[in-house]
């Protein structure tokens, strides 16, 4: 099964920038899809539904049809659990927005893919396990986004090598792969998986129009992936975090403090930052632009390598 008709043609490099809480505003996703990288966000990132309304009209605005090469096209996350307040009035928005993508996360996506559906849109559905997979391919899902182990936020613990693998012998439709990518080669080895696209979140914070603050950004250039701690303590649920930042809002001891979840304690998210093993081989902070040209380069080069040397040529039987 192909990519959505909606999106051939308007990549410049197969990614799509993932929705990141709170730090993934308008001017990353608009200057992501300009430069042919689907940009996303998630809807609980603005305070109101009626402010989440005022953002889609903006990049809507914004990425509006013209002259030159069609942008990629954007996408909102929607959260699903029963502790989303906001869903089926922001899902309302979303349907009047005619928004062309949504990324459905924690909670069976039914609901979304019937109103999305309804004007032409797709939904694609995060899934950590092949069950979670199963569950939206009974749905009707129109895409999978499998998000392995080392990514930022709250990923899974299967290596995508086995995840991807796993999924393409039930799934032909299209596919994402999601957990420490972070370049073009990365991508590229994404696509060897097959995965029809890669979702990159931890190298788009350290990008110029990332709402993230100075700190953060700066926190990531200096991680490696063993700064990276896969935890329950500060939401109750696993999330891969940076351990600097654990320890600047807990202290030394932050395993015993993050554990009491005080409600006047330091906020996920807020105060504590996440990220995924991809920030390794993150060293700067570029341009959305100037980064997505980086990544086609390094897509492209890797797209050429040859087979490797040490191959020998079969004999003839």
């Amino acid at each position: 099964m192909p990519l959505p008709s909606s999106f051939l043609g308007r990549f410049s490099v197969p990614v799509i920038a993932a929705p990141m809480f709170l730090i993934s505003g308008p001017e990353l996703v608009i200057a992501c899809c300009r430069a042919g990288v689907a940009g996303t966000f998630p809807a609980l990132n603005t305070r109101t539904t009626e402010e989440f309304g005022a953002w889609l009209s903006e990049i809507g605005s914004a990425l509006a049809p013209a002259a030159e090469e069609a942008p990629a096209p954007y996408g909102v996350n929607l959260i699903l659990h029963p502790s989303n307040t906001r869903l089926d009035a922001d899902l309302a928005v979303l349907v009047a927005h005619r928004v062309p993508f949504v990324i459905t996360s924690l909670g069976h996506p039914g609901q979304v893919i019937e109103a999305v559906h309804g004007y032409g849109g797709v939904v694609f559905s995060d899934a950590i396990h092949a069950k979670h997979a199963r569950k939206a391919i009974d749905a009707d899902v129109d895409g999978l986004i499998a998000v392995g182990s080392g990514a930022g936020g709250h990923a899974g613990t299967q290596s995508l090598f086995s995840l991807a693998r796993e999924l393409r012998s039930f799934w032909d439709g299209p596919l994402v792969l999601g957990g420490a990518i972070s370049d073009g080669q990365g991508v590229r080895a994404a696509e060897v998986l097959g995965a029809d696209l890669a979702y990159l979140g931890s190298r788009f914070i350290a990008t110029q129009e990332c709402r993230a603050v100075p700190a953060f950004k700066q926190m990531v250039l200096d991680a490696s992936a063993a700064d990276i701690v896969y935890t329950d303590l500060v939401s109750g649920t696993h999330a891969n975090m940076l351990l600097k930042s654990l320890q600047q809002a807990y202290g030394a001891d932050w395993q015993r403090e993050a554990g009491q979840r005080r409600a006047d304690g330091p906020k996920a998210w807020r105060d504590v930052w996440s990220a995924g093993h991809g920030v390794a081989t993150i060293g700067d902070v570029p341009s959305a632009a100037a980064l997505i040209a980086r990544l086609r380069t390094e897509y492209l080069a890797a797209s050429a390598l040859p087979l490797a040397a040490a191959l020998r040529t079969p004999q003839a039987a």
